[in-house]
C-alpha cells in the first residue's frame, strides 16, 4: 500500500510539473545565427512555460528565402530582421498572407572603435562626432581597418552596408536603385580586412587578431566583446551622426496552427522580466516599457535610416561591394587656353578634394585605385599613370594637374580617341579590371575629328565614357558621346565641378 501511495505521489508531481507552465510543446524555429546567444533565455522559457524551441540557425539573408508560405519547413522563425523576407515576399504572386510578426528586442548597427583610433578620427571634426563619410574617407586612405560580417550571408553585414550606403546617398530616404552609385562604397571596402559568415564569428576573429581598428555590427555584439575580457582595451561605441539602421529581432509565425503557443511565447518574451534578462545577457535593448536601459546603451542613438523597399537595391549594393580588383579610371582633362584662371583653379581644387581633402568622403580616390590622366589642348599635353598606394601618389597626381602648359586649340574627340586606345591596352593587359573614362571640357572642339567621326570609329567595347560639361562646352555633343558608350553627361555649370566629378567618379 505504501509503495502504491509513493507511485501515485510521483505521478502527481510529474503531472504538476508538466502543467504548471502549460502543456509541454516543442517547436522548430528557423533562427538567425546572431541569436545563438539565446541559449540561457530559451532554457528559462522551457522551465517556466513548458515550451521548447529547437533552433535551426542560418544566416539571415539565406534564411529569408525559406519563409515564403508553402515553402516553410519550420513552425516559427526568429530573425535579426524580417526586411529581407519582406522583399522576397513581395515578388511572389501566389503567396497567401504574410506571416504574423512581432518585434522582440532591438539593437542598432554601430561602430566599435579602439580608443586611440577614435581619438585620431575625431580630431578636427565638429563636436567630435564621426559620420559614415569620415570612416569611408579614412578607410579609402588605408588608415582605418575594420571587421564586418559578410554582407552576402549575414544580416548584420548587409544591414551595416545599407547604413553606409544610405548615408552615402545623402537623400535621407530609403535607398532607390538610382541612389546606389558604383565607387561610392569601393573606398570603404578597402578597409574591410576581417570578415566571417556570422556576427559571432567575425567578433571572435576580431578578438583573436586585434590588429584592426574597429568592428562594425550590432551594438549587442560590440558590448558583448567589451564584456568578454578578451580585448586589450574596451572599444568605444560610435553611432554615426548621419544615421544608423536598427535590428528588431522579430518572431514570425509560420504555421498558423501553432498560433496559441506563439502567443504564449510572445507574451513571455515581451514581459518586463524577460526583457530585463535579454538586456542583461545579450545586450539587446528592451521593447517593453518599464525596463530601465543599461547605462552602457545611450538613450539617444541619433537618426534612424530606412531599409530599402526593393530587392533590386540590395542586389545592386552587394554587386557594387563585391571583392574585386580595383578598377582604372582614365581622366581626359581640357587644358585649352579657356581653362586658365578660375576654371583651372576649380579643377585643381576638385582633385585636391578627391585626393583626401575635407570634401572627399565617400568619393575620394581609394587605396589600390589606378588612374590615368590625359591633359589635352589641340594635342595630348601630358599623359601619366598613377596607382594610389599612399599620400605620395596623391601628391604626384596633384602636381601633374598643377602644370601650366595650356594650348590655344581644343581637340576633344581626338583626345577621347586616344583615351580609348589606352583603355583597350589596359583591358588586354589586365582583363580582370574594369576601365572607364571621364572627359571634362569647357569648350567646343575646334581641331581634329568631330563627334560624328569619333562615334563612327571602332572603340573598346564595354568602356563607358562619362562626360562633364564645364563652361561653354556643347551639351548635345557630350550627351551623344556619353550615351553611345553607355555612360552619361553631367553639367557642372548647374552644380559645381567637384559635385560633377563626385556624381560620376568613373562609375561602372
Amino acid at each position: 500500500m505504501k509503495r502504491l501511495l509513493a507511485v501515485l505521489c510521483c505521478l502527481l508531481l510529474v503531472t504538476a510539473a508538466c502543467t504548471s507552465g502549460g502543456d509541454k510543446v516543442k517547436l522548430r524555429v528557423l533562427a538567425s545565427s546572431e541569436l545563438a546567444d539565446l541559449g540561457p533565455i530559451l532554457d528559462d522559457l522551457r522551465e517556466e512555460t513548458g515550451i521548447e524551441l529547437e533552433m535551426d540557425f542560418k544566416g539571415t539573408v539565406n534564411a529569408s528565402t525559406d519563409l515564403i508560405p508553402g515553402r516553410a519547413k519550420h513552425d516559427l522563425a526568429w530573425l535579426s530582421t524580417d526586411k529581407f523576407f519582406e522583399l522576397d515576399f513581395r515578388e511572389f504572386a501566389d503567396k497567401g498572407e504574410r506571416p504574423l510578426s512581432t518585434k522582440t528586442m532591438m539593437s542598432p548597427v554601430v561602430v566599435g572603435i579602439t580608443p586611440a583610433k577614435a581619438a585620431e578620427l575625431r580630431r578636427g571634426k565638429p563636436g567630435g562626432e564621426l559620420s559614415w563619410a569620415d570612416l569611408a574617407d579614412a578607410a579609402a586612405s588605408g588608415s582605418f581597418r575594420f571587421a564586418m560580417a559578410d554582407p552576402f550571408k549575414a544580416g548584420s553585414g548587409v544591414t551595416s552596408l545599407i547604413g553606409v550606403a544610405t548615408a552615402a546617398a545623402g537623400t535621407g530616404a530609403a535607398l532607390r536603385p538610382e541612389d546606389v552609385k558604383c565607387d561610392k562604397l569601393q573606398g570603404f571596402r578597402v578597409g574591410h580586412t576581417i570578415t566571417a559568415d556570422t556576427s559571432a564569428a567575425v567578433a571572435d576573429r576580431f578578438a583573436e587578431r586585434q590588429d584592426a581598428d574597429a568592428i562594425i555590427g550590432y551594438e549587442s555584439t560590440v558590448l558583448s566583446l567589451n564584456a568578454g575580457g578578451k580585448l586589450k582595451t574596451p572599444l568605444e561605441l560610435v553611432y554615426p551622426r548621419d544615421g544608423i539602421v536598427q535590428a528588431e529581432f522579430p518572431l514570425l509565425l509560420l504555421d498558423p496552427a501553432k498560433r496559441e503557443v506563439y502567443d504564449r511565447i510572445v507574451s513571455w518574451v515581451k514581459s518586463p522580466a524577460t526583457q530585463q534578462k535579454l538586456m542583461e545577457k545579450t545586450f539587446r535593448r528592451p521593447i517593453a516599457g518599464g525596463v530601465g536601459l543599461d547605462p552602457r546603451m545611450p538613450a539617444s542613438i541619433g537618426n534612424s535610416l530606412y531599409f530599402p523597399d526593393g530587392q533590386a537595391v540590395v542586389d545592386k549594393l552587394l554587386e557594387d561591394y563585391a571583392d574585386r580588383a580595383p578598377g582604372r579610371v582614365i581622366f581626359v582633362l581640357d587644358f585649352s587656353g579657356s581653362m586658365k584662371g578660375a576654371r583651372i583653379a576649380a579643377l585643381r581644387a576638385t582633385f585636391a578634394g578627391l585626393s583626401g581633402g575635407p570634401a572627399g568622403g565617400f568619393d575620394r580616390f581609394y587605396r589600390g585605385e589606378r588612374l590615368t590622366v590625359l591633359r589635352f589642348g589641340g594635342k595630348i599635353l601630358g599623359d601619366k599613370e598613377f596607382t594610389v598606394n599612399g599620400p605620395q601618389d596623391l601628391d604626384a597626381l596633384r602636381a601633374f594637374i598643377a602644370a601650366d602648359d595650356f594650348d590655344g586649340n581644343t581637340a576633344v574627340w581626338a583626345a577621347l580617341g586616344e583615351a580609348y586606345a589606352k583603355a583597350g591596352a589596359h583591358r588586354r593587359a589586365e582583363p580582370d579590371r574594369t576601365v572607364s573614362i571621364v572627359l571634362m571640357t569647357d569648350g567646343e572642339s575646334n581641331t581634329g575629328p568631330g563627334v560624328d567621326e569619333f562615334l563612327r570609329a571602332p572603340r573598346e567595347f564595354g568602356v563607358h565614357t562619362y562626360t562633364i560639361r564645364f563652361g561653354e562646352a556643347n551639351p548635345a555633343e557630350l550627351g551623344r558621346a556619353a550615351a553611345a558608350t553607355g555612360g552619361r553627361m553631367v553639367d557642372a555649370n548647374a552644380t559645381s565641378l567637384l559635385d560633377a566629378f563626385k556624381e560620376i567618379r568613373g562609375c561602372r
